[in-house]
């Protein structure tokens, strides 16, 4: 397959196969090239060149409602709901059941029922989409495609909005439909999930593939490398830690939900303090609490042992604290803006971009270029729509605001959640950048081998509460993850 937009080879004659009832996953960096595979394959838009076929029957041409016909569901990242519809009405939309005039109510609620439950998915049939959760919306989406009884299901990144719990339901139905013998292609930056779900990976990189191998046949760090081009030993920096002045504590913090209870901590200038747990723990509600997002029942939150009585957001970016949201898409983000704007929307104040009431709007350009280039932002499209960039772009983007002015705390939630491992390199530098300069710098992840390879301390949460503080020689798996169930090392 081979396909150009304006000239420009998102996709150079890659060969790929699926076979019935095996899951095939898909790897590479933001950009290599997966999304417009799996879009050929969906019938989204045609190739160039290629040849395509499908239970042995070749195909000249595709389109999403072919691709549908002939049993190819696919579940993207951007849903595709209407959402000022009822979850049942979108499970039916296009398919419903009638007997002549009349819609089939009473059937259409059972059978979506019946494959809810099936997959353990719990989502109210007449609840507005619009209402709904992200994880719910995605369970939707899920249950949505395998209403059709697919014979190929693409799934992409489908796990990014879920908890573990909600993923385990997601890995058992596609244990089932792989028995069945459906063909699944699935498409993820997790290396664990790939490792446990696939039977073969095939790797782009640049739009061109790498390889395909079997999934038991190759280590975590030789996919990495396929997908790289690099060593995975030079994934992550190696930091100076060089803990000075406290700059962050927090005593006894209690959130209004009991999201967090009596939460204590320390974090200093020149190290990076790590906040681990399964999803859910707490940590994340945190770190908003402490930004001024999460309304605060009782506990202190000192800035350089001064109190800060109410934590606000514009209080705190006034006390140099940088926030960055686990959720680019619907809170870090303004999709629908430029790169340009997104960038400066926080910095607008500065003497570089402003005179009093009056942007200096020709500045902006010119101002944002170097931390966005430092970031390494592909294409450097300033004034395209930010909803236009892959996922570790947009990332990239978010986190090129917090560099327009110097900051002492940063407050990174899930810094590198759904972005390729490149672009986690150049999160990590960025990380190394400024702690290195100074900062104090917060980092709440799921990803275990990112704190125990950048963070100086690591503090454990489960149910809500700080069950652990682990220092630099007790910062291997085994320590740490029986913390994670509220047990002890």
């Amino acid at each position: 397959m081979t396909k150009r937009f304006r000239g420009i080879v998102a996709l150079d004659k890659v060969d790929f196969s699926l076979e019935k009832g095996e899951v095939h996953a898909l790897l590479g960096e933001n950009g290599a090239g997966k999304s417009t595979l799996i879009n050929l394959i969906a019938g989204t838009f045609p190739w160039t060149e290629g040849a395509y076929s499908v239970h042995g029957h070749s195909l000249s041409h595709l389109t999403p409602q072919v691709a549908r016909e002939i049993g190819i569901a696919a579940v993207f990242q951007e849903f595709s709901l209407v959402p000022d519809l009822t979850v049942l009405e979108n499970l039916f939309l296009g398919r419903e059941q009638s007997r002549g005039p009349f819609l089939k109510r009473s059937d259409m609620r059972r059978a979506a029922g019946e494959l809810l439950d099936e997959l353990g998915f719990h989502v109210p049939l007449d609840e507005t989409v619009a209402f709904l959760s992200r994880a719910q919306k995605q369970m939707v989406e899920i249950a949505k495609a395998l209403r059709t009884h697919p014979q190929v299901l693409i799934l992409d990144e489908p796990t990014a909005s879920l908890t573990d719990g909600e993923a385990e339901k997601l890995f058992d139905a596609m244990a089932r439909l792989k028995a069945r013998g459906v063909g699944i292609i699935y498409v993820s930056h997790r290396m664990s999930e790939i490792r446990n779900l696939s039977d073969r990976v095939t790797v782009l990189r640049g739009g061109k593939k790498i390889g395909t191998v079997t999934t038991a046949d190759i280590s975590d760090e030789g996919l990495i490398e396929m997908m790289v081009g690099r060593p995975v030993d030079q994934l992550f920096p190696k930091i100076e830690h060089k803990p000075g002045d406290i700059r962050l504590e927090i005593a006894d913090l209690t959130t209004a939900g009991g999201t967090v209870i009596d939460a204590s901590f320390v974090a200093r200038a020149g190290e990076v303090v790590g906040f681990a747990g399964l999803v859910g723990c707490g940590r994340s509600e945190l770190c908003r609490a402490v930004f001024g997002l999460e309304p605060i029942t009782s506990g202190t939150v000192k800035l350089r042992d001064k109190v800060v009585e109410r934590p606000s957001p514009s209080a705190m970016l006034a006390d140099k604290v940088c926030y960055f949201p686990a959720d680019r898409g619907s809170e870090g983000l303004a999709l629908i803006r430029s790169v340009r704007e997104n960038t400066t929307m926080s910095s607008l104040g500065l003497p570089s971009l402003s005179t009093g009431p009056f942007l200096k709007f020709w500045r902006e350009r010119d101002v944002i270029r170097k931390p966005l280039t430092d970031l390494a932002l592909r294409p450097m499209a300033l004034e395209s729509k930010v909803s236009a960039f892959s996922g570790g772009n947009q990332q990239k983007v978010m986190l090129a605001r917090g560099l327009m002015q110097p900051f002492d705390v940063y407050l990174f939630d899930e810094p590198t959640v759904g972005i390729d491992v490149g672009a986690k390199v150049d999160v990590y530098n960025l990380i190394k950048e400024l702690v290195e300069g100074g900062a104090c710098v917060i980092v709440s992840t799921s990803e275990l081998p990112e704190l125990i390879n950048l963070a100086s301390r690591i503090y454990v949460m489960h149910e809500g509460r700080i069950v652990a503080e682990l220092g630099e020689n007790e910062r291997s798996e085994a320590q740490i993850l029986p913390h994670y169930f509220g047990g002890t090392a």
